[in-house]
């Protein structure tokens, strides 16, 4: 963590890394050069050169290719007026979706197209516990006099709630918890790397949120964070408490500046009451949490890739098994959960399963925040029954924008696959969105109106996994960026055509498609045909020609 949070000081300090700037590191740290200059070449957030008086970075992905232009580059060329020297830069998703055209200026969101965010529209906040400030943490400090009670209630209560992970893997919570308290500590591992981190040194169970999601039409930790980050701190101290962790990190994106300032003055407000510290909520334990600001890369929110980064290596997936919860930082038992998946725990330890089976609508149990974006009158963050369909979600989000007709939606972010609006009565549960043939993923709902033509959106859903691809296993480095030339060409020339003529677009991109789901390492090369396969297999008339 150190070589890449100096790299980031460094950069802050001077605007860019020069070699001057390198070199004198790699001398005081002792640090071959070659080291920290993979770093710089693979983390995007890193420059060589020295920036402009002013940089706009304009998001280039599916919600705001969607909306309008003319607006954006107005907004543009009045943030350009004034300076000396500026420039434009298009990027990957900034997490800013429901405000698109997303736009940061010098690296501070700011509203390019509908203006910023107004935060979750909390229909009921059921999922916050505590009326007021000064009754949070009330359920950690109940249950921390006694660890070994503790310990079985938060497992226990997990477990019976049924909650899985909220960040698109679904891996039972109760059991994960349960998987790292029984690990044990390992011998540390002394690489070239380690060296230079005294904490690989030092063997210690770790407790980890991922706030890296950086994938289009994905915002909802952003708002929890902002708006409840005391539930998302809870979460972690009473899963530290449980797993035998001293030690908690938000590894969280660099877009989400005014997150984290929320973030960090509820870890000071936790600090000063007592929460954490030496004796963290008077367990006699101690447990506390430092945020990591990621160096860039959407690879990084696959939760190895982020261990690797916090290990001052290159971002790039791990061969599992081992898993985290067995080998994760510096090689020692790791529990890693997203935003949400925090957050939500600690309110079901707070009021037990039985509350959370009565949260849900339609046989489902639970509460889910769902971000949705696109062709929506009221983009934002929703607090659901799970069980909600796709119809009601719509209707609490102002219906269609401009009143036309809903055409298709992507429920769960820009990896899962496109449904058509026939399939809009499915509940937002894990079950029922599989069985309609997509995923619930990260809770994000992007909806298409009866004018989008759909293929260019798919295809620009591929350019991003392409673009964001890490490059170290050959199947997504050379599949995605083929997939990215066939698409071009078809959209250029006729539908289906591919070399010689003899072999249909479609068929190609059914067998590349497989290819990359069987042999890619991490889950980006495996979904990142999904949009246009899906695309294609329910509006198959919509392929250029």
């Amino acid at each position: 963590m150190q070589l890449i949070r100096q790299l980031m000081q460094l950069q802050a300090e001077h605007g860019y890394l020069s070699n001057d700037v390198l070199r004198e590191l790699s001398e005081r740290r002792g640090v071959p050069l070659y080291r920290l200059e993979e770093l710089v070449s693979f983390y995007s957030h890193f420059r060589r050169t020295p920036p402009a008086d002013r940089i706009v970075h304009i998001c280039r992905d599916v919600c705001c290719e969607m909306r309008d232009k003319k607006s954006r580059d107005e907004f543009i060329a009045g943030q350009m007026d004034s300076i000396a020297v500026g420039e434009t830069h298009e990027v990957s998703c900034l997490g800013r979706c429901d405000a698109a055209p997303a736009v940061a200026v010098d690296d501070q969101p700011t509203g390019g197209g509908s203006g910023l965010s107004g935060g979750v529209v909390r229909r009921n906040a059921q999922a916050d516990p505590y009326a007021g400030q000064s009754d949070r943490y009330g359920t950690v400090r109940q249950l921390a006099d006694d660890i070994g009670t503790l310990k079985s209630v938060c497992v226990d209560r997990l477990t019976a709630a049924g909650l899985k992970g909220m960040g698109g893997a679904g891996f039972p919570t109760g059991k994960k918890w349960e998987l790292v308290a029984a690990a044990s500590l390992n011998p540390p591992v002394i690489d070239d790397f380690a060296l230079f981190d005294e904490d690989a040194k030092h063997p210690r169970k770790y407790v980890i949120c991922n706030a890296d999601e950086s994938e289009p039409g994905t915002f909802k930790d952003r708002e929890i964070l902002s708006l409840m980050p005391h539930l998302v701190i809870e979460g972690m101290l009473l899963a530290g408490l449980t797993v035998g962790a001293d030690r908690g990190i938000l590894f969280i994106r660099h877009e989400y500046g005014p997150e984290r300032e929320r973030f960090e003055e509820e870890l000071l407000r936790a600090r000063e009451g007592g929460v954490l510290g030496s004796d963290a909520a008077g367990s006699g334990r101690a447990f506390d949490i430092e945020v990591f600001v990621s160096p860039g890369g959407y690879i990084l929110g696959e939760e190895t890739a982020l261990l690797e980064c916090l290990e001052d290596k290159r971002g790039e997936p791990r061969n599992k098994p081992p898993f985290p919860g067995q080998r994760g930082l510096w090689g020692q038992p790791t529990l890693i959960n997203n935003v949400e998946t925090f957050a939500l725990a600690a309110s079901i330890i707070h009021h037990g399963p039985d509350w959370w089976h009565a949260q849900g609508t339609g046989g489902c149990s639970g509460l889910k925040f769902v971000c949705i974006s696109g062709d929506i009158a009221e983009p934002g963050v929703f607090e659901i029954p799970v069980g909600t369909t796709v119809l009601e979600l719509i209707e609490m989000a102002g219906g269609m924008r401009n009143g036309k007709s809903l055409k298709a939606f992507l429920p769960g972010g820009a990896s899962s696959n496109f449904l058509p609006a026939d399939k809009a009565g499915t509940p937002l549960d894990l079950d029922a969105i599989r069985a309609a043939g997509s995923m619930l993923g990260t809770g994000a709902v992007i909806v298409f109106d009866e004018t989008r033509e759909l293929f260019p959106l798919a295809a620009n859903l591929v350019a991003f996994f392409r673009n964001e691809s890490c490059g170290k296993c050959v199947p997504c480095r050379v599949g995605s960026q083929r997939a990215v030339e066939l698409l071009q060409a078809a959209s250029a020339g006729p539908a289906n055509a591919l070399g010689s003529g003899q072999v249909p677009l479609t068929q190609t991109l059914d067998e590349l498609n497989e290819t990359l789901e069987q042999t890619s390492i991490c889950g980006l090369g495996q979904v990142a045909l999904h949009p246009i396969v899906s695309m294609l297999r329910h509006f198959s008339d919509e392929a250029p020609g």
